[in-house]
């Protein structure tokens, strides 16, 4: 079977983008595996699809799938991969995505793009969690702050040394987690400045995570040590998020296009 794909990236967060908007691929998890899969397919760390939006209030409706296969709720750099691609479709600097997380308007600038990526739910219930906890902190070792930004996360707020590689696997697995956890480890290095790494669920360690950066500022600013306008520096770059006083969380960073081809499998 030949599938028609483009590769973009966000901060060397890399996607596969497949367009089913003429028409439906047959995709199955193993077939999003083979895609994903960096020695035998084209490689990424999550797959992107693009379908026509369920009505006018959107350009295009997305879904995402992990490198495993599974669906996720989200991603924001993806989120801005996608609205960059129609924004040259279309000639339009304005774009709205539809989401399974909510609605999402876009402006891109060349190639920056900020996204409304709205506002985190922060009850146990919406992370979601296992039990009853205070999101604000939860009663883990290290105290992390939880939210959803259309997937779950727990950004633990480190001083020393730390490995994700070696933490992030077993707390993406934790039983407080029922639908496992995006895990976020941040270096504070001032109110406005932020190191980050994140260990994806269903990805493992990625160069930079743009829902996770997002949830990094909200549960810093909810734990007290950030500001609502912050610098994060990931490995692959740097994203600049805004947690307005309405609620919304606006994203911005860098989106490029790779390649296209023909993939056969």
């Amino acid at each position: 079977m030949e599938i028609r794909f483009h590769k973009w990236q966000g901060l060397g967060n890399d996607f596969v983008v497949l367009d089913e908007r003429s028409g439906a691929l047959d995709l199955t998890e193993a077939r999003i595996r083979g895609l994903c899969d960096r020695h035998f397919g084209v490689g990424c760390d999550q797959l992107v699809l693009l379908r026509a939006p369920d009505g006018p209030h959107a350009d295009v409706k997305i879904l995402f799938f992990n490198a495993d296969g599974s669906e996720a709720g989200a991603c924001g750099n993806a989120s801005r991969c996608v609205a960059r691609l129609v924004s040259l479709e279309t000639g339009r600097g304005e774009v709205v995505l539809q989401t399974r997380g909510g609605i999402l308007p876009a402006v891109v600038d060349g190639a920056c793009v900020t996204v409304d990526m709205g506002a985190p739910r922060l009850g146990w219930r919406d992370v979601p969690l296992a039990r009853a906890c205070d999101t604000v902190r939860l009663d883990l070792p290290g105290g992390p702050g939880a939210c959803s930004m259309g997937n779950p996360h727990a950004t633990f707020f480190v001083t020393g040394t730390l490995d994700p590689m070696e933490a992030g696997p077993a707390l993406e697995h934790d039983p407080l987690f029922p639908e496992r956890a995006n895990i976020g480890f941040a270096w504070v290095r001032g109110r406005a400045d932020i190191r980050l790494r994140v260990w994806e669920r269903g990805a493992g360690l990625t160069l930079a995570c743009g829902s996770g950066a997002c949830a990094a500022v909200v549960n810093g600013v909810r734990q007290g040590v950030l500001d609502r306008a912050c610098v994060v520096e990931m490995d692959g770059g740097v994203l600049r998020i805004v947690w307005r006083e309405d609620g919304h969380v606006l994203m911005s960073g860098p989106a490029e296009p790779v390649f296209a081809g023909i993939y056969q499998g």
